[in-house]
């Protein structure tokens, strides 16, 4: 019952609204939400941007011959490409996966290659 009647209190004296002291104090809640979005932009929106981009740049530059880890962590060398998908080579047989099921090379990249897609995220 004290609990309650405490919590009551507490209610009616936050439900309060302090007096307005200065024109400057009605913005810092707008100023605050303002930096909580920049905030967000840097650590959540634009990190994933430039993985989506480094995703976009891995499936365009893919070739028969590379070795490439799918999505679900199976291992194997394309054999050959279409227009949207890829047939890879595993220890099964020959298996057809959508471009976007290729997560990673895990071979036969050059270096230059790798240079050249860094200089084209920055």
């Amino acid at each position: 019952m004290i609990f309650v009647s405490l919590t009551a209190s507490a209610i009616t004296l936050l439900a309060q609204a302090p007096a307005a002291s200065s024109p400057a104090g009605n913005y810092q809640p707008m100023i605050m939400v303002g930096l909580m979005m920049v905030m967000m932009y840097f650590v959540l929106i634009r990190p994933q941007r430039k993985k989506q981009k480094e995703q976009e740049i891995l499936q365009k530059s893919l070739a028969a011959g590379d070795e490439v880890v799918t999505i679900g962590g199976a291992h194997g060398v394309i054999t050959s490409l279409k227009e949207k998908t890829v047939i890879v080579r595993m220890a099964e047989g020959k298996i057809e996966f959508d471009r976007s099921a290729v997560s990673a090379k895990s071979g036969k990249a050059n270096k230059s290659d790798a240079a050249e897609k860094l200089e084209v995220i920055k």
